[in-house]
């Protein structure tokens, strides 16, 4: 299955970004993986799924939330493996 991870820049913290993520996903269905802010004010999110629904996630986090102010989103190359049956929000 493919795995994604992606660095999302710009006012994204303290927006709801991550609960909305984890919603998104959560609508969407079959993904599992993360969504962490970083101490640098940027948010990460790590998926795993059915491609179909990482283009879905991959195309919310360009908006994101009403809240968010979104500049840019970087996929990270070479995600990092994870055992999880899910999608939660982490520290």
């Amino acid at each position: 299955m493919p795995r994604r991870q992606w660095v999302v820049a710009g006012r994204v913290q303290g927006v709801w970004f991550r609960e909305s993520t984890r919603r998104h996903v959560e609508d969407l269905g079959g993904l599992r993986g993360w969504v962490r802010n970083l101490p640098d004010g940027r948010v990460e999110v790590v998926a795993e799924g059915a491609a179909d629904r990482i283009e879905a996630l991959r195309a919310f986090l360009s908006d994101g939330p009403d809240l968010a102010c979104v500049e840019w989103v970087t996929e990270v190359s070479n995600p990092p493996e994870f055992e999880s049956d899910g999608f939660r929000i982490t520290v």
